[in-house]
């Protein structure tokens, strides 16, 4: 039956390599090769302990893979084979309850907010339901979409991350060509949202950030084409974004920050009148100090809260990245095996000896080997054809030669 390795995470800080039986695979379920998984910033704060998790989980749910074992049932309703590239959707749904009727299959009555891959407890049968992984487990609820084949599986992982800046940045704010929009945060969803906002035509694009540990990002987010970048620790944005503009504030404010209990106070100052906020960052319960709530009043804001991304919107993604108008290549990546999860973890959450990456990816060592194998078979085919080409000239000089001497 085979045995699967992944990363368990046990507790805070606690993450421990170990082995699980494979699952046999039934009608209506599927085994993917799990390829590359994208570290969230859920993920770090899951391994620092700032988010609870009923432990011990298979963190990682922005999964990326190629179908292994299938039953025919799954095959026919996901229209996908063994040996197809998939991305894994976070969420499940049961198809048959109102919430997924209508589409908002996060509120699953069956699955709920919580039943969600990367926070499932290992005790739950076969137990790997995460992406830090070297198998990942897809139950008859999966929501799975095909990779485009001009994406490697590290790229697709930014499906997750970029399916989340377009929903959080123009379809629940509704942006439109010409708005004046902006984003509060450069991580990952922030410079994502930035392309999403470039994307749908936005007019001028700000991206805010907090001190020195952020002006790396700040400057990425400048090469990405962003209007205007803050720190907010050094300057005022709403009077900066009103010098650049003539004037003008955000018609769109798009709140991706982590931790930051002033945000929504700035975002409120950002905005102009009849404005939509966009709060997708957490901050526990730490209030909103700053915040003037009567502003909300007097300007008649749109305050809206974004939780999750759905399937369109992840197929948008993966067809933009496709398409690649846009240079993500400009994100610091670090891509690092099951045994280096944790430090990079660490990383990503400040607590490390390095910088964190905007785009940290677990991968699965296989991958590499698959693409060295690949270049190594395409550089030996191509010796032995030019060996072969040579060889036969040699013959046929030969052959002419004889021809000469003996005719």
């Amino acid at each position: 039956m085979g045995e699967a390795t992944a990363a368990v995470l046990y507790g805070v800080e606690d993450l421990r390599i170990e082995t699980f039986d494979l699952p046999e695979v039934g009608d209506d379920d599927a085994l993917l090769l799990v390829e590359a998984c994208g570290l969230c910033g859920t993920d770090h704060e899951l391994f620092t302990g700032h988010i609870g998790a009923p432990y011990p989980v298979v963190p990682g749910h922005e999964t990326v893979g190629t179908i292994e074992a299938i039953g025919d049932e799954a095959a026919a309703k996901w229209k996908i084979n063994v040996g197809d590239r998939v991305a894994v959707e976070c969420w499940q749904a049961c198809g048959g309850c109102d919430p997924c009727r209508a589409g908002v299959y996060r509120r699953c009555t069956k699955h709920g907010q919580t039943d969600l891959y990367g926070m499932i407890p290992t005790d739950r049968k076969p137990s790997l339901f995460g992406g830090y992984s070297t198998h990942h487990y897809l139950s008859p609820d999966s929501l799975v979409l095909p990779v485009p084949p001009e994406l490697n599986p590290v790229e697709a992982t930014l499906f997750n991350p970029l399916g989340a800046g377009i929903k959080w940045g123009v379809e629940i704010p509704g942006t439109q060509q010409g708005d004046y929009v902006a984003i509060l945060g450069p991580g990952i969803r922030g410079l994502c949202a930035l392309v999403a906002t470039q994307d749908i035509g936005a007019e001028f694009v700000a991206v805010t950030g907090y001190g020195p540990n952020d002006h790396p990002r700040l400057e990425m987010a400048e090469a990405m084409g962003a209007d205007l970048v803050v720190d907010v620790a050094e300057e005022d944005a709403a009077k900066r974004f009103r010098d650049a503009t003539g004037g003008r504030l955000a018609d769109v404010v798009i709140d991706v920050t982590a931790n930051a209990p002033t945000a929504l106070g700035q975002a409120v100052r950002l905005s102009a009148v009849d404005g939509t906020i966009v709060m997708a960052g957490v901050r526990g319960e730490k209030g909103a100090p700053g915040l003037n709530s009567d502003a909300i009043i007097w300007k008649e804001l749109t305050v809206k809260g974004a939780l999750g991304v759905d399937a369109p919107v992840y197929r948008k993604a993966l067809e933009l990245l496709a398409q690649r108008k846009f240079p993500f290549d400009l994100f610091t990546r670090r891509e690092v095996g099951l045994n280096d999860t944790a430090e990079l973890l660490a990383d990503m959450a400040g607590k490390g000896s390095a910088p964190p990456p905007v785009h940290g990816v677990k991968f699965y060592i296989l991958y590499n080997f698959y693409i060295i194998f690949t270049i190594r078979l395409f550089i030996d085919k191509f010796m032995y054809t030019l060996i072969y080409i040579k060889l036969h000239k040699i013959f046929v000089f030969s052959y002419k030669l004889k021809h000469l001497i003996f005719s």
